[in-house]
């Protein structure tokens, strides 16, 4: 998934817009952009939209973020929507692979319970937003076959730190947000799955969000969240392999195809390795 759009959970007509901007993945959301008093009714449209787009052709993937484990709300979000078999559920607040299989284990009562084959809903933890998370990203890998991927968010992890801003002057990230950037990448990488950055907040500024998603992508992140329609053009751009580097992929998997035992191949005057291999696969991987 290279784009992944928040929509509000209570906004029939923001969910009926998503479908129209190219996004991989919509993220129907029961938490931050639901006030309290309008979770009931965020959880009956976010049910519907489910069940009218559930058999639809083409549609983008449907991810529900529920409300934290510890709110006491996360039951009623996920008897809400999983008897119309969402694609995922994004988890706020994870708190490391403890977190990712408390949520597996429920998913797996609400599959049985309506008839949806155990394992079909992925798991998407937004595992940076406390400073406990942080340091807990490293039981993420083995922790469910559910995980589809590993996310970072910086807004909650700032009121946590008591950080007064998560970016300097220059819109670059500050030094604890780097930090729990580039672990949230070595976690996925860990956990073999995708990593997906955090959003831009700055919807307005498209040449930043553009600069930020070729850096997130020069590093290994292969998506990123969005917060407004207008981001996921930009985002898809730059999330999309190019044709050459495609067609590098496919000579790449053929040379050692050609050549089963050898730990390096030659294409046209350069030397390759596994880890080539490796990345070659993965690009191809995303393609499919």
């Amino acid at each position: 998934m290279r784009s992944l759009l928040f929509v509000p959970g209570d906004s029939p007509r923001k969910q009926e817009k998503g479908l129209e901007v190219g996004a991989d993945a919509l993220i129907l959301d029961l938490e931050d952009s639901v006030a309290l008093p309008e979770k009931g009714k965020a959880r009956e449209v976010a049910a519907g939209f489910l069940a009218r787009m559930r058999a639809v052709a083409g549609r983008p993937k449907l991810y529900v973020r529920v409300n934290a484990l510890d709110t006491g709300l996360t039951e009623d979000d996920l008897a809400a929507v999983m008897p119309h078999a969402p694609d995922g559920i994004m988890l706020p607040k994870a708190e490391g692979g403890p977190s990712v299989a408390q949520l597996g284990a429920r998913l797996a009562v609400h599959e049985a319970e309506h008839g949806l084959p155990d394992g079909a809903t992925r798991i998407l933890p937004i595992a940076t937003e406390t400073a406990r998370a942080v340091f807990a990203l490293q039981s993420l890998p083995g922790a469910s076959r559910r995980l589809s991927g590993v996310t970072w968010g910086a807004e909650d992890l700032s009121a946590d730190l008591g950080a007064e801003t998560n970016r300097g002057e220059d819109g670059a990230w500050t030094g604890p947000f780097q930090l729990a950037r580039n672990l949230t990448l070595m976690a996925a990488a860990a956990a073999e799955v995708d990593a997906i950055d955090t959003i831009n907040a700055l919807f307005r500024d498209l040449d930043g969000l553009a600069r930020e998603c070729r850096a997130a992508r020069r590093d290994g992140f292969t998506g990123k969240m969005a917060i407004h329609p207008a981001q996921v053009a930009v985002i898809n751009d730059a999330f999309t392999p190019t044709d050459a580097a495609l067609a590098q992929a496919r000579k790449v998997v053929a040379a050692f195809a050609q050549a089963p035992g050898m730990g390096v191949v030659g294409i046209d005057g350069e030397m390759f390795d596994r880890p080539h291999l490796r990345r070659a696969e993965r690009l191809l991987a995303r393609q499919a």
